[in-house]
């Protein structure tokens, strides 16, 4: 639908012997819209997205004209928008689900008696198989064939599943297992800064050319904000709706500026700049916000550096972290092999819509703003359990004490250490037992790959080795990485220490760290041992790297080799030895330290433009095993009913044309009573599957062994294993569940009402079920921290949850609960279930959902003791803008899109 274009801003433009037609800022303020010059360049991407899709319904007039409105609010207006994304990101631990929902609305379109083909993307899919992977074999030449073997044979439901939708769907496309990490695929390949389409609403043949942006079901999609790409991580609902033309519905943002100046000092690099940057953002406060730098350290500022701070806004809590197009980005998609015409289109149009930006630029005005001198970073880590938790590395060995005193409670034990059976080594607190080099964070920037190959080249050369319990790995983000790597003759130093590739794609950092040889793994449950994990990741929450170990520190690839030859965090690798040469003298991390001098010059002569060409030639190919999934082409799945991968979920039976009315909550039960930082990943685990729980037993029941469990993140296509997971993190506490000691007991438990059994969380919620009692969560702050799992959402509502009462919500967690028709309600002022003295046995009413609902409305909590006692609580309802309301009222955003498209 062409945009009523009430500012005439429908311009033509040539770039690259090519003539496109755009929507003008310039020309439309020659028409009658303010000046929007000093607005931050994330908020022109919006205003341009405006401009091109008004229609006086989704869009008006009104709200362009409040975009550059922002320049007197800074965005506190709270005015609600409607943003349309150029296309979709997914990964398939999210993708997957995602994919089963569109399948499920098919069968559910064909129910209500519509045409199942209006169920398709509309705008373009990406989804990149790459979360699947598992360093089950490491240390070998043959790690990374065997490790693919496992992959395919473990996932072969899966795979068949997506190479259906691939054929079924239009406007999908797939990449295959072995490519890469999404969002490095992302940033070397599918973005490209400035989009293009065919323009079916005019007649002059032009191609249309905008802002490339994007949602992508994982919250690290982020990272592409260093490309100058807007993009960021919705759940897999939203992410839905966008692909079936449904505006994105949000608020128009504050914009926070973090002014860089300086350069990074000699011994430091971009990982150790993103842990700073996190740390400061996470003491401003900036959840819901954009985050746009500037200033002169841009100037000389690498993409491959700007994608590392962007990736981890989740980590500093933003909506996204944004970079301007300059000639930085200019050079990053010539080397990447980009087509001359787009890298001309780019220029063009980024100087023709006054979003350029150059050493001369003004500064934008932004809402807020903090700076950063990055001659001042330091070489930091951060843990043991939170991204914004550094700790400079020269501290890193008093902080992993204080951690044993105050988070571990085992300070009087420290020193002590255990044998391990079978072997000729012990191991103790805070011995190093993975060290992985892996995450989209560090494995797209050629500095610090680099920098770890020429450390690993220089200990070689020194005699060192790996401690024999550091169970070491590899993981590029992409092929192009392990090609450089190779061709440098890094690979090789690499492979003596143990950093052998282990896969293509998302491992330790997601939980996919695979076993702990046996040996090891017995030792450290025997002992009770504090084991230490160091990965160039950017999660490191418990329970998430590995259920053998609690302490987990990121830090940048080099440092992440340092470790392995120093085996521990009770080593100050910076005064101490990291252990003796083969000429029996102690070697130094300053001994084996490559210089940034050395760095670039091998990155000058290793990367070039030719090998990205070849390694993404045939990217949606896919290799030998790929090519032999085999799949039926139809219209709709063919569901297996014995399949325990992919089941067709629940979402729409007995579902009507129209909506039932909203009801109030009416003696609702609680389910679960959490403190602060409950991430998606207490919520909704990834890793490990144990076979006394839940969902263990139900695989178990359906003849699955153990050893083929998999794990959570790819059963994510079978609501029976996601629904029995939910809530069943190893590290989950849940207040109201406590031993004989009065200490909370850790894991998915909590105590049936009103005979206060303990069970399983999904044990009592489907008897809550059978008892037609309804139920409720109580949280502290930052609920839902962590990647945007859908699944959070999805598990907490078919367990019968009819509201989240949380202090605060992680900004994806509390859009993705309206999007599954539970409603988040936060407490007013200080107030919280602890200051209430909540226990776990009351009953819970919530009034004033009936009726006239508004967003963010006052409703009241009628909470009522074992005593019989009662008491009003006031609460602030989270469904923010009116597009969620509907959701909400639709009992979730796909029965909304599924009663629009069927109508």
């Amino acid at each position: 639908m062409a945009s009523l274009d009430s500012f005439k801003a429908r311009q033509t433009l040539q770039a690259g012997g090519k003539t496109y037609t755009y929507y003008s800022i310039p020309e439309a303020e020659k028409n009658g819209l303010a000046d929007s010059t000093a607005l931050p360049f994330s908020m022109k991407v919006i205003l341009e997205n405006l401009l091109r899709f008004e229609d006086d319904r989704s869009v008006k007039r009104a709200d362009i004209e409040a975009a550059v409105a922002w320049l007197g609010n800074q965005g506190r207006a709270e005015t609600e928008i409607a943003f349309r994304p150029s296309r979709v990101l997914m990964q398939d631990f999210t993708g997957v689900p995602a994919v089963v929902d569109l399948a499920a609305m098919r069968d559910a379109m064909v129910a209500l008696g519509g045409d199942p083909q209006k169920i398709n993307p509309l705008v373009p899919v990406d989804l990149v198989i790459d979360h699947s992977v598992i360093v089950d074999e490491f240390g070998t030449p043959k790690a990374l064939g065997d490790n693919v073997a496992l992959e395919y044979a473990r996932n072969g439901e899966r795979y068949t599943f997506l190479k259906w939708g691939q054929s079924a769907f239009d406007n999908f496309s797939v990449v295959p297992p072995g490519t890469g990490i999404c969002h490095q695929v992302n940033l070397e390949y599918l973005s490209q800064t400035v989009w293009t389409r065919q323009d079916t609403d005019s007649s002059d043949g032009f191609e249309i050319a905008y802002p490339d942006s994007l949602v992508g079901t994982d919250s690290h999609t982020t990272m592409v904000n260093g490309l100058a790409v807007l993009g960021w991580g919705v759940g897999g609902i939203e992410a839905e709706a966008a692909m079936l033309g449904q505006p994105l519905s949000m608020l128009i943002p504050e914009v926070i500026g973090f002014k860089l100046s300086g350069k990074l000092p000699e011994g430091t690099t971009a990982t150790d700049l993103v842990l700073t940057v996190t740390q400061m953002l996470r003491k401003k406060g900036v959840v819901g916000k954009f985050v746009e730098f500037y200033g002169p350290g841009l100037d000389d500022m690498p993409v491959a550096d700007r994608a590392t701070i962007s990736n981890m806004a989740p980590e500093y809590g933003a909506t996204c972290g944004f970079f301007p197009i300059d000639q930085k980005t200019i050079d990053f998609l010539k080397v990447t092999g980009r087509q001359d015409d787009r890298i001309a289109l780019v220029e063009a149009y980024a100087k023709a819509q006054g979003m350029w930006r150059d050493a001369k630029t003004p500064d934008p005005v932004f809402t807020d703003t903090l700076e950063l001198d990055m001659s001042t970073v330091r070489p930091s880590l951060a843990g043991p359990k939170r991204p914004q938790d550094r700790v400079l590395l020269d501290s890193a060995k008093v902080g992993f004490a204080d951690s044993m005193e105050k988070e571990f409670k085992k300070a009087a034990d420290i020193a002590r250490r255990y044998p391990v059976e079978g072997t000729n080594f012990d191991i103790g607190h805070g011995d190093v037992v993975i060290a992985a080099i892996t995450s989209c964070t560090n494995t797209s920037n050629p500095s610090v790959m680099i920098g770890a190959g020429l450390l690993a080249r220089n200990a070689v050369a020194k005699g060192l080795t790996s401690k024999p319990w550091v169970k070491t790995s590899l993981a590029p983000g992409s092929q192009v990485v392990g090609e450089y790597l190779d061709k440098s003759g890094l690979q090789a130093s690499l492979d003596a220490l143990g950093f052998n590739l282990v896969g293509f794609g998302c491992t330790t950092c997601i939980g996919n760290s695979g076993p702990l040889p046996a040996p090891i793994s017995k030792a450290i449950n025997d002992t009770d041992v504090v084991a230490a994990a160091v990965l160039s990741g950017n999660r490191n929450f418990e329970g998430r790297v590995n259920p053998d170990v609690r302490a987990n520190y990121l830090a940048s690839p080099p440092l992440v080799v340092a470790y392995a030859l120093a085996g521990s965090l009770q080593i100050d690798i910076t005064t101490e030895p990291l252990g003796q040469g083969s000429d029996g003298k102690p070697v130094y991390l300053k001994d084996i330290w490559p210089s940034s001098e050395e760095v670039n010059r091998f990155i000058e002569e290793n990367i070039t433009s030719e090998l990205f060409k070849s390694r993404y030639a045939d990217v949606f190919g896919g290799d030998e095993n790929w090519k032999g999934v085999e799949v039926t082409e139809a219209e709709t799945f063919a569901w297996d009913a014995g399949s325990t991968y992919v089941q067709n979920p629940p979402y729409f039976e007995g579902m009507t044309k129209t909506p039932d009315p909203i009801t109030d909550i009416e003696g609702a039960r609680i389910l679960g009573l959490f403190l602060d930082s409950i991430t998606t990943d207490h919520i909704s685990p990834a890793g490990n599957i144990r076979a006394a729980s839940p969902a263990g037993e139900y695989l178990q029941s359906h003849q699955v062994r153990v050893q083929d469990f998999n794990q959570y993140g790819t059963r994510r296509g079978n609501h029976e294993v996601m629904m029995r997971g939910t809530f069943a993190n190893i590290r989950i506490k849940n207040q109201m569940v406590r031993d004989e000691a009065g200490n909370v007991v850790e894991g998915g438990w909590t105590l049936h009402q009103p005979d206060g059994e303990r069970m399983y969380i999904y044990d009592a919620a489907m008897r809550y079920a059978e008892e037609g009692t309804p139920l409720v969560v109580f949280a502290g702050k930052e609920y839902g921290t962590g990647s945007s799992r859908d699944w959070a959402a999805k598990g907490t509502k078919l367990l019968g949850v009819r509201a989240v009462i949380a202090e605060s919500f992680e900004r994806i967690h509390r859009s993705n609960l309206v999007g599954m028709g539970v409603v988040p309600l936060v407490f007013q002022g200080e107030e919280s279930w602890e200051s209430l003295g909540l226990k776990g046995d009351e009953t819970v009413t919530i009034k004033g959902l009936s009726g006239e609902l508004k967003p963010r409305q006052t409703l009241t909590a009628e909470i009522t003791s074992a005593d019989g006692s009662k008491r009003e609580v006031p609460l602030t309802c989270r469904i923010d803008t009116l597009d969620e309301l509907e959701y909400f009222r639709n009992g979730g955003i796909l029965p909304y899109v599924l009663r629009s498209l069927a109508a």
